[in-house]
């Protein structure tokens, strides 16, 4: 399963800083996504993308984490030369991400 199964997300952007929010459609599946999208599988799924930390915080009362990753956008609007300037598109990249049901 892919999480854009059981979640949809919203990015935004500070500068070099990328804000990615995960926001379950079922409270029952939040536990599931804690488990398997931690800071370490988010820098592991975005690869050379993310130089800097991810950092997560978890609203577990709204079903939702949020990532800040840090060094995320190639200097930002002013200095990025990438196509997604503000990395609007790193959401939909991030719940493209699998899930293990199975974890534990």
């Amino acid at each position: 399963m892919k999480l854009w199964d059981i979640a949809h997300s919203r990015t935004g952007d500070k500068g070099n800083i990328s804000n990615i929010s995960i926001i379950a459609y079922n409270i029952e599946d939040y536990e599931l996504i804690e488990k398997n999208v931690t800071p370490a599988s988010v820098k592991k799924w975005f690869g050379a993308q993310v130089q800097g930390d991810v950092i997560r915080y978890e609203l577990p009362q709204l079903g939702a984490l949020n990532f800040v990753m840090y060094e995320a956008l190639g200097g930002g609007v002013t200095s990025s030369t990438a196509l997604d300037k503000h990395g609007k598109t790193l959401g939909a990249y991030l719940l493209d991400m699998p899930i293990n049901r199975n974890i534990e």
